[in-house]
């Protein structure tokens, strides 16, 4: 076995979700969780199967996040990963009805931080075993810290 470290792309003003998925409905329940959960949203999304023609599915609303996708799920060649890629919502937004997809085994990550992806490379293919999300912490948080976390998340609506 090898481990190998993918870095993916997530385009200016983007949020990536990384997930394990179990069958080839995925990528189109996916498609129908992300125009049903947030209006507006655009988003690409591709899914590698795992068996039979092993070909990533691509589905989405928006060209270049849908080109991006498919460049993630050819540099992780993983089967029956995931990966969307949305602008104009948040993860927080569309992230429990994706949980909620019978076809979704887990979620590695849900960011818009820089994400390598640490994969495991067998004689079999590739497996997913976890992810590097952003940065290394460099402190611990001070009260201006606290006060200026408290001020942006209710400046971006998600606290009152």
């Amino acid at each position: 076995m090898e481990l190998l470290v993918e870095k993916l792309i997530i385009p200016e003003g983007a949020n990536l979700i990384l997930g394990q998925s179990h069958f080839i409905k995925t990528v189109e329940d996916l498609y129908e969780i992300m125009v049903g959960a947030a209006p507006g949203v655009k988003f690409g999304l591709a899914f590698s199967e795992a068996s039979g023609e092993c070909l990533i599915r691509v589905e989405g609303n928006d060209p270049e996040l849908m080109e991006a996708a498919t460049e993630n799920a050819r540099r992780l060649a993983a089967g029956h990963t995931f990966n969307v890629l949305l602008k104009n919502a948040f993860p927080i937004n569309v992230l429990n009805a994706i949980k909620l997809c019978p076809e979704v085994c887990r979620i590695f990550c849900a960011t818009a931080n820089p994400v390598e992806a640490v994969l495991a490379q067998t004689e079999q293919g590739r497996g997913v075993l976890g992810v590097v999300d952003g940065f290394s912490p460099k402190g611990v948080e001070a009260e201006h810290g606290q006060a200026w976390r408290y001020d942006f998340l209710r400046k971006i609506g998600y606290k009152k």
